[in-house]
């Protein structure tokens, strides 16, 4: 029998053409044959229910988010269904640039919680259906720093905080929170930038109709090289079909 921690984890047989009298040398062979395939057996179902708990948490992790994203979608009515649509544009112009695998995930989650920071936001502002003051308009402004800071502590998602910290930045140096150019901002940050305002502008605000595709895809084009990164936009025409 092949032994691991007390278990029995397999049996271990030997076929001989003939009647053998096997030498000591071959039965502590054999033991000592028996005792690495157990050892190796019990690796293996070791591993694979690491995997499968490591599975399991990231995809519990996966559902928290996207429980997260509805929760503000709830509280901020003029985003509802926002999240889910900016996320798939999003990967798919990720995928388009070559972006591949794990980073996708990260993009994923980043473009799912890109407005999280908006819980620290007051009522009495996210939800005025007028313009808002300077001074409100400052604070509004601070929900990317807050989403930094309510989401870094958490170390699976660290890698993903560059949508939420970064994606109202600016190409032309003109946005915030920190006023970062050109190729200074994240990527993935610059990739989301764009299908933001492409999803803002088609859809309806207390202080404006919604636009059509056609007014929004030249917004778009006009601000290639300004507002966003030129080589991003290229590749959200080709998708969208702006050209």
């Amino acid at each position: 029998p092949l032994i691991a921690k007390g278990e029995i984890v397999g049996v271990l047989e030997v076929f001989h053409r003939s009647p053998l009298d096997p030498l000591p040398e071959w039965i502590d062979f054999l033991k000592t044959l028996a005792g690495q395939a157990a050892i190796a057996i019990d690796r293996l179902n070791l591993f694979n229910g690491l995997e499968r708990s490591n599975m399991e948490l990231i995809r519990a992790y996966n559902e928290v988010i996207e429980g997260w994203a509805r929760a503000l979608e709830l509280r901020d009515h003029e985003t509802k269904g926002h999240s889910r649509r900016v996320e798939e544009l999003t990967l798919a112009i990720a995928r388009k640039m070559g972006i591949e695998n794990e980073k996708l995930a990260h993009i994923r989650q980043g473009a799912l919680l890109h407005d999280i920071g908006k819980l620290g936001i007051p009522d009495s502002i996210l939800q005025k259906p007028g313009k808002l003051t300077e001074e409100e308009w400052e604070m509004m402004k601070k929900h990317p720093i807050y989403a930094y800071e309510m989401l870094s502590p958490i170390d699976h998602l660290r890698p993903a905080l560059d949508i939420p910290r970064y994606h109202h930045e600016r190409w032309d140096g003109g946005g915030y929170p920190e006023g970062l150019k050109g190729k200074e901002i994240p990527l993935a940050a610059r990739i989301f930038a764009v299908v933001d305002v492409w999803d803002a502008l088609r859809s309806d605000r207390p202080y404006r109709e919604a636009w059509s595709d056609e007014k929004a895809l030249e917004y778009i084009k006009e601000e290639s090289g300004k507002h966003f990164d030129p080589r991003v936009v290229e590749v959200f025409l080709e998708i969208v079909g702006g050209e």
